[in-house]
């Protein structure tokens, strides 16, 4: 099945059982999917689907900051709730030990040793570890391991 499949049971379940939230948090996901595949013409496969999640993620967390800075807990609540059931859609990801010795692997292989070959590992850390890692995490332990 595949994650829009996945996207499309849920929501009705949602409905169904009236959970308010996932029903609301699988229609972003859904409005994000749609907007792409009628701006672009072409259906989107799921390695698109998780990057379109994962940049949903990462807006809602800057509107949590955002919302925290301006003491405004019920927003934070509301956008982390719509985080979770995002989470919900993307792959497992990887512990802070499977990182490090994925990442180490990185290093010893392009034979990074400082910051200047940071480029180097983050060019291939960020393809092996899309969907599993994100960036952020990637990139301060690229920084922890050569530093």
């Amino acid at each position: 099945m595949s994650l829009k499949e996945q996207l499309k049971e849920d929501l009705k379940t949602a409905m169904r059982d009236k959970e308010v939230v996932k029903r609301d948090s699988i229609r972003a996901i859904n409005t994000m999917i749609k907007q792409i595949e009628v701006d672009e013409r072409r259906e989107l496969d799921d390695d698109e689907v998780i990057k379109l999640i994962q940049r949903g993620i990462k807006q809602r967390e800057e509107a949590i900051s955002q919302y925290k800075a301006a003491s405004r807990d019920d927003l934070v609540q509301k956008e982390q709730e719509q985080v979770d059931v995002f989470m919900l859609y993307l792959p497992k990801q990887l512990s802070d030990e499977e990182l490090e010795a994925g990442m180490k692997e990185i290093v010893a292989q392009t034979g990074a040793t400082t910051m200047k070959d940071m480029g180097k590992v983050m060019g291939i850390a960020t393809k092996t570890f899309a969907g599993v890692a994100d960036g952020k995490r990637i990139n301060e332990m690229v920084k922890k391991l050569l530093s």
